[in-house]
């Protein structure tokens, strides 16, 4: 079945426009993650302290947009990091310049100086976020236990007050699922591995490895 078959998400989109977080898919080898309109809602959908640091989800263009002036990157780096987080669909701590302000909304993704990003835009779930364009987002896991890599394991862990959008049927059974890998990108582009995760899986458990292949990659154009 194809990517761009659409989903079922009328129960994400009411608990979205209420404020309560949901669990949605990525592609493979991803797992589901929490979202939702503010950042407290995932943590405490995540039973976790409310004011923990959440990724911003960078689905809409216009969010990126509105970032931009913070950021402290070359113009070359503003390029690395997009496509990091449009193709790699890794999670990306991105350094802000400290005399810009940023947007308000971005506050709840900051750490140390880095802004928490995630960038992927799944075909499948375009219509559910065109529809929200600002959304907070983390690995779908209670504190201690793994993300789900299943609709199945999303619902048993976080209960039926949290909706699931299944897109198991989109998804392959075969490979392994695990959260994004995190990476930081420095003011001139260069990369440093901060989490394993499904994107540097195939690489070995050295994480230069994954740093390397990207590099490579972008020397390719």
């Amino acid at each position: 079945m194809p990517a761009t078959t659409p989903l079922t998400t009328g129960p994400a989109a009411a608990a979205l426009h209420e404020g309560r977080a949901v669990i949605l898919p990525n592609p493979t080898p991803l797992t589901y993650v929490v979202a939702a309109t503010t950042a407290r809602a995932v943590n405490m959908a995540k039973a976790r302290p409310a004011d923990q640091e959440v990724a911003v989800w960078v689905h809409a263009p216009t969010t990126w947009t509105e970032l931009l002036p913070a950021l402290d990157l070359t113009p070359a780096a503003v390029a690395t990091a997009w496509d990091l987080l449009r193709v790699e669909h890794v999670t990306l701590l991105v350094p802000v310049r400290p005399e810009r302000p940023l947007p308000s909304w971005a506050a709840p993704a900051l750490r140390d100086g880095h802004l928490l990003l995630f960038g992927a835009c799944w075909p499948a779930l375009a219509a559910l976020l065109a529809r929200f364009p600002r959304l907070y987002v983390s690995s779908a896991n209670r504190t201690g236990q793994p993300p789900a890599p299943t609709a199945a394991r999303a619902a048993a862990m976080f209960g039926p007050d949290i909706p699931v959008t299944d897109a198991d049927h989109l998804r392959d059974p075969r490979v392994p699922h695990a959260a994004t890998t995190m990476l930081r990108i420095t003011p001139d582009g260069a990369l440093h591995h901060i989490r394993h995760g499904a994107q540097d899986h195939a690489h070995g458990p050295d994480p230069r490895s994954y740093v390397d292949h990207l590099l490579r990659r972008r020397a390719r154009g």
